[in-house]
C-alpha cells in the first residue's frame, strides 16, 4: 500500500458562486472518502476556502503546495483557473479542473474534467437554431467567461445567417437587470443565452418571467432562457417556480435514469440524506477526484508525469459514462445533455448525445472523435 496521498481541494464555498463550490468541495470529498474506504490508498484531503477573494486563491494553492500536495481540485471560475495555473506551472503539480468553461486553453499541468465549447456550446446551438431561429440576445458577466462565449455564439449565429439582436454584460453580484429586460421586450430575440453567474443570473430569470407573464412571447416554449453554468444546487437561490422552463447545457444531471448514476444517487442520500441534489458540479468534482486518486494508484506514484503517462492509456468507467484524456489537450470527452427545469429543482433531460471528444481550439480535428475507440487505449473495468 501507498502512503498516505494528499490531494488538495480548493473550492470558495461563500460569495456569488458560493452553493456551486459547497457542491463541488463535497462531491470531491465524498469522492476521496470512497476511494480510501476501498482500502486500497490511504488519501489524506487537504482543504482551502477562498471565500471568493480572487487572491486568496494564489495563496491557497500555495498553502496546498507546501502542505505536499501535487495534485490539487479545484477552481470555479475561469478567472480563479487562470490565477493559480502559473503557480501550479512553477512546482509541475496537476490542477484537476472540472467545470464548463469558454475554451482556447490546453495546459499540461491541468486535466479539464469539465467540458469546452464544442461539448456544451455549440450543441446546444445546434438543438436551438433549427428550432427558434438564429436571432439570440446574449447576455453575461463580465469576465472572461461571458465574454469568449458570447463571441463564439456570434460566431455560430453568423455562420447560420442569423444576427445577434443584442449584447449585455453585468459585473458579478450585480442584480439590476430591468433595462437589460426592457432590451430584449423590445428587440423581442428568438432565445436568450445566459452566460451571467450567480446572483446576476437567478435575478434576470426571475426578471425574465414577470416580463413572461406580461407577455405570452416571452415564455420558455416561445423564448427560452438558455445556459451551459447552471446547476441543481443554484435551483433553490431562484424565486420559486421563475426558472421553470428554462433550458440548460452539461455533461451530468441528477435525474439520468442509467444505473451508474441511479447506484450513485444511492450512496450520496445514505452520506447526505435523501433530500440531496446531485448537481453537475458535484457530479464533475466527483469524477476528477475519483479519476485523480485511480490515476495516482495505478501510476503508483503522484508523480504527475507518470500520471498523466496513465490517463492518456486509460479509459476508465465513471459516473460521466468512460471517460478518456486526450494527450494532446488533458482534456476529457464528455457527454452533452439538454435539460429543462421542472417544478422540483432539477431538470428533465430532453436531448443527449454521447461523449464526445473535446477540441478546445475548435479546429475541428476529426481524429479526436475517434477517441474512445483507439486501440492503444486501456480499457479499465
Amino acid at each position: 500500500m501507498m502512503d498516505a496521498l494528499k490531494i488538495g481541494i480548493l473550492y470558495s464555498t461563500t460569495g456569488p458562486y458560493g452553493s456551486m463550490g459547497r457542491d463541488a468541495r463535497d462531491g470531491a470529498e465524498f469522492a476521496l472518502a470512497e476511494f480510501a474506504a476501498d482500502g486500497v490508498t490511504a488519501v489524506e484531503p487537504v482543504f482551502f476556502d477562498p471565500h471568493a477573494d480572487l487572491a486568496a486563491y494564489l495563496e491557497g494553492a500555495r498553502q496546498l503546495l507546501r502542505a505536499g500536495c501535487r495534485h490539487i481540485i479545484g477552481t470555479i471560475t475561469s478567472a480563479a483557473r487562470k490565477e493559480v495555473i502559473p503557480l501550479v506551472e512553477k512546482h509541475d503539480a496537476l490542477l484537476w479542473y472540472m467545470c464548463p468553461y469558454e475554451g482556447f486553453e490546453a495546459n499540461e499541468n491541468v486535466v479539464y474534467v469539465g467540458g469546452c465549447p464544442n461539448q456544451h456550446l455549440i450543441p446546444l446551438f445546434e438543438h436551438l437554431i433549427p428550432r427558434l431561429g438564429a436571432r439570440p440576445y446574449l447576455v453575461g458577466a463580465n469576465y472572461v467567461w461571458g465574454w469568449e462565449m458570447n463571441r463564439l455564439a456570434r460566431e455560430l449565429v453568423n455562420n447560420a445567417g442569423g444576427e445577434v439582436l443584442g449584447e449585455r454584460y453585468l459585473p458579478l453580484e450585480e442584480t439590476a437587470v430591468d433595462r437589460i429586460v426592457a432590451d430584449i421586450e423590445q428587440r423581442r430575440p428568438s432565445f436568450i443565452l445566459n452566460n451571467l453567474i450567480g446572483p446576476s443570473s437567478y435575478a434576470f430569470l426571475a426578471a425574465i418571467r414577470q416580463l413572461a407573464d406580461r407577455d405570452p412571447a416571452f415564455l420558455p416554449e416561445n423564448c427560452p432562457v438558455v445556459s451551459c453554468d447552471l446547476m441543481e444546487c443554484e435551483l433553490a437561490d431562484i424565486v420559486p417556480d421563475a426558472a421553470v422552463g428554462q433550458l440548460c447545457a452539461a455533461s451530468y444531471f441528477d435525474t439520468l435514469s442509467t444505473p451508474e448514476n441511479l447506484g450513485f444517487k444511492r450512496r450520496v442520500a445514505s452520506r447526505f440524506g435523501p433530500e440531496r441534489r446531485v448537481s453537475s458540479v458535484f457530479a464533475s468534482a466527483y469524477t476528477a477526484a475519483r479519476l485523480c486518486a485511480e490515476a495516482i494508484t495505478a501510476a503508483g506514484s503522484d508523480d504527475p508525469v507518470a500520471v498523466r503517462g496513465e490517463l492518456y492509456q486509460t479509459v476508465r468507467p465513471s459516473l460521466l459514462g468512460p471517460i478518456a484524456i486526450d494527450r494532446d489537450t488533458n482534456h476529457a470527452a464528455l457527454p452533452f445533455h439538454l435539460g429543462q427545469i421542472n417544478g422540483n429543482n432539477s431538470f428533465d433531460v430532453i436531448a443527449s448525445r454521447p461523449p464526445l471528444a473535446a477540441d478546445p481550439y475548435l479546429t475541428g480535428r476529426a481524429r479526436q472523435a475517434k477517441l474512445l475507440a483507439k486501440p492503444r487505449l486501456r480499457v479499465v473495468s
